[in-house]
């Protein structure tokens, strides 16, 4: 393994400052860094493939990986002064392809630039790194779920991590002044295992898009990784079979795959009192199957489509169930309770849970683990750089009492 310590590249930046007119001994050090960067960078992508997530390993790569940038900086810096004098023929500081210039500049100190495109095809990249444009790339739209605003949501340092769930059995008795007092029931705990996952993207690009393009590939990408990214986990959430995912809410309703997991039991389901259609008075009796400890912050959720059918419900005084909103940022309410649109929620159907009505915060908890990661590698598979991007999400129903669901059936 090439050694190359924190010293050495303080020692090279000093010379660099002693000396900033020797281009040579600008380039001699940056070589010995990009050198050690690249082995050291190997030897992580190696560790990550068998299983290892060396933190030191890391912190040395990012290390090395900052003193690059310090020395590509005053490689620039005299680089601009020698194309001033020599390129330019003194004609001020002006540097031929400056454009070109500064995008390898930002290349050497980044690295950072995401896509899976190449200049050959349009659809795969070609778009952007035409002569001139309009610069802007239409959004396609993409329907993300809104569970993390209606679950709990907490960040975690391990990965097998369990929840504890109190069974109560607290008892107590009613006894005289002097009559004997036996010993009494306490609570009892259980656990419960959470379910974990990981998403992960691997896309690539060309080294020349990197160089060519003329948007912003970082931002972009960045929000397409997020974007795919959330609309994994939204679907996890909610139907998760536990399959390298988490168990969705929905596998624990009467019924499901998880009915018998929680040790307090299933979610229960109200019947809607029709064989393909959402009621009136399944909705009502759905908010009256929900306990009242559970009601001050209860909701429903349910996608676009079922709210669009139970917007046409009405009570038994000819008034509309559903009501709009008129202020900025507030959802619509249902019966008089707030109703969050979740795509990921089935549709009306024959013994289909379409929605679900309760305390989400009370009800289920989407854990983190180490928030999203990006490992940029642009040595395998050349002249492609590759952008390894994972991210770890766990889930599990905390209390089944603080959720209902409604079931279409008779």
């Amino acid at each position: 393994m090439t050694k190359f310590s924190t010293a050495a590249s303080y020692r090279g930046i000093a010379a660099v400052r002693a000396d900033a007119s020797d281009p040579k001994t600008l380039l001699a050090e940056l070589n010995k860094a990009v050198a050690a960067l690249r082995t050291s960078h190997d030897e992580q992508l190696k560790d990550i493939k068998k299983g290892f997530d060396d933190v030191v390993k890391a912190e040395q790569v990012d290390r090395i990986n900052k003193t690059v940038s310090d020395l590509q900086a005053a490689v620039d810096a005299t680089s601009a002064k020698l194309a001033a004098v020599e390129i330019n023929g003194g004609r001020g500081n002006r540097v031929v392809d400056a454009e070109y210039t500064a995008a390898f500049s930002g290349y050497m100190k980044k690295g950072d630039i995401q896509a899976s495109l190449n200049k050959g095809t349009a659809a795969e990249g070609g778009y952007v790194t035409p002569v001139e444009w309009d610069r802007t790339i239409h959004d396609e739209l993409k329907i993300i779920s809104s569970v993390r605003q209606l679950m709990n949501v907490k960040t975690v340092g391990v990965h097998a991590a369990s929840k504890l769930v109190n069974k109560h059995g607290m008892a107590s008795g009613w006894v005289g002044e002097t009559a004997a007092r036996p010993e009494t029931a306490g609570p009892q705990l259980a656990t419960l295992p959470i379910a974990w996952g990981e998403i992960y993207a691997n896309p690539s690009a060309t080294q020349q898009i990197l160089d060519d393009s003329e948007i912003n590939l970082e931002s972009w990408l960045a929000a397409e990784t997020e974007l795919e990214f959330s609309y994994q986990e939204g679907a996890a959430v909610i139907s998760g079979n536990g399959v390298n995912k988490p168990n969705g809410i929905l596998t624990y309703v009467t019924g499901g795959v998880n009915a018998t997991a929680h040790p307090s039991g299933a979610i229960l389901a109200t019947n809607s009192g029709h064989a393909t259609q959402v009621t009136a008075d399944a909705l009502i009796a759905l908010i009256h199957a929900l306990p009242s400890a559970f009601t001050p912050r209860a909701s429903f959720a349910m996608n676009r489509g079922t709210l669009g059918a139970i917007r046409l419900l009405k009570d038994s005084t000819n008034n509309y169930l559903w009501q709009p909103t008129y202020a900025a940022g507030q959802p619509s309410t249902l019966a008089g309770y707030p109703v969050i649109e979740v795509p990921d929620m089935p549709a009306i159907a024959a013994s289909a849970k379409p929605v679900l009505f309760g305390d989400f915060k009370r009800a289920y908890t989407i854990y983190d683990r180490a928030g999203i990661r990006v490992l940029r590698d642009p040595y395998t598979n050349k002249p492609y750089v590759m952008f390894y991007t994972t991210k770890r999400v766990g889930g599990v129903l905390d209390d089944p009492l603080a959720v209902k669901a409604l079931n279409i059936s008779v």
